[in-house]
């Protein structure tokens, strides 16, 4: 077992001292599992410190057979896939076995929990017997607990992932988004983000497109905007998934010298193409609360993704990564007499939608090393 931190009261569990119960069938299959013996049966338990891949458990015990306590067995199944029969599912691999260790004790393991997902956690406290049996208490009650959102730290290493492969930098004017004729009509009572009186986009929550760990999905609200160009034109394409009707607005008017940028996300769906999201807010507005202290602030004149420099004549210029799909979210409402709408003279190519899009778990490129 790798050693304790220097908070004796917390030792870590790490995955390499963690072993698998692999085993399945019926009971005798099970054969160095031992009857429920006089053991003490864990109870109150109690889960805290949690992570997107890690978190403290500890319990009570009476005092009866506490010296005989040589290892911990750990039932950890997520949620929606809970099982009654203990040690008997090979299909889900987070039945662990630890070493007893003074408690609270920290349960890692970055390929076995995942951000933002819904466990249920039991225990039994066991002897291990000279032939190599375990006497086995009751199991205590369930636990249900939720893993948290990447970290701060979880996103720098998706960033420095994104950045690795975002290529060269190319000037664009324009933000634009992409809709159905009736979003941009004065009356659209069928499109919540929309204004009708005002003739506003209005920012709404983010969707579950992208890594499961990221902390703007189902929290953060905003409007995508698109900036990507042709690389042959220079201009954005005519071609789009979510619809004919583009609005377009002048890049200076929701990025400039007042607007924070943050990187939100990178990722991909089971294609070559990789998306990286980042988050346009104004400075002091709701959006930009929210992100500070959740996601890694970017430089706004020297990033790999989006950037906002001045040129000697006082206007700005801007530019794009050429080698990823940049997603744009602007964090406030825009009124939309401050662009144009015309319809484009291309495709709705709906296999290209993120909308809800799953991220691809087993991409190297563009996963980093705690759970998907």
């Amino acid at each position: 077992m790798e050693p304790p931190h220097s908070n004796m009261n917390s030792p870590s569990v790490e995955l390499k001292s963690l072993q698998l119960c692999d085993r399945e069938g019926t009971a005798s299959a099970d054969s160095d599992i031992g009857d429920v013996d006089d053991l003490p049966v864990p109870q109150q338990i109690r889960i805290s410190n949690i992570t997107c891949d890690s978190f403290k458990i500890s319990w009570d015990m009476d005092g009866r057979g506490r010296d005989r306590i040589t290892h911990y067995f750990i039932d950890l199944n997520k949620k929606e896939n809970r099982k009654e029969n203990k040690f008997k599912h090979k299909d889900v691999p987070t039945k662990l076995v630890a070493k007893a260790v003074p408690l609270p004790m920290t349960v890692r393991g970055h390929w076995f929990l995942s951000p933002r997902t819904e466990y249920t956690v039991s225990v039994q406290t066991a002897a291990k017997q000279p032939d190599g049996d375990y006497a086995v208490s009751q199991w205590s009650e369930i636990i249900e607990f939720c893993t948290a959102d990447y970290s701060t730290v979880h996103l720098n290493q998706l960033l420095q992932k994104a950045e690795a492969i975002a290529g060269r930098m190319l000037p664009f004017t324009v933000f634009y988004r992409n809709q159905q004729r009736e979003y941009f009509q004065q009356a659209s009572p069928s499109y919540r983000s929309r204004d009708a009186q005002c003739r506003r986009m209005l920012p709404s929550v983010k969707d579950n497109s992208g890594s499961h760990g990221s902390p703007i999905s189902g929290k953060l609200k905003g409007i995508f905007f698109s900036c990507n160009t042709e690389f042959n034109t220079g201009k954005p394409p005519q071609d789009s998934p979510y619809g004919p009707f583009r609005f377009q607005i002048q890049a200076d008017i929701l990025f400039n010298h007042n607007t924070n940028i943050y990187f939100g996300d990178f990722y991909c769906m089971y294609t070559s193409y990789h998306y990286v999201i980042v988050v346009l807010a104004p400075d002091g507005s709701d959006g930009d609360a929210f992100c500070k202290g959740r996601l890694p602030v970017l430089d706004r004149s020297n990033n790999c993704f989006l950037s906002c420099t001045d040129e000697e004549d006082g206007s700005l210029s801007f530019r794009h990564a050429q080698d990823v799909i940049l997603e744009v979210i602007y964090t406030e409402p825009v009124d939309l007499s401050l662009g144009t709408v015309a319809q484009i003279s291309g495709h709705q190519l709906m296999s290209q939608s993120t909308v809800n899009a799953k991220k691809d778990p087993s991409c190297k490129i563009c996963n980093i090393s705690v759970g998907r």
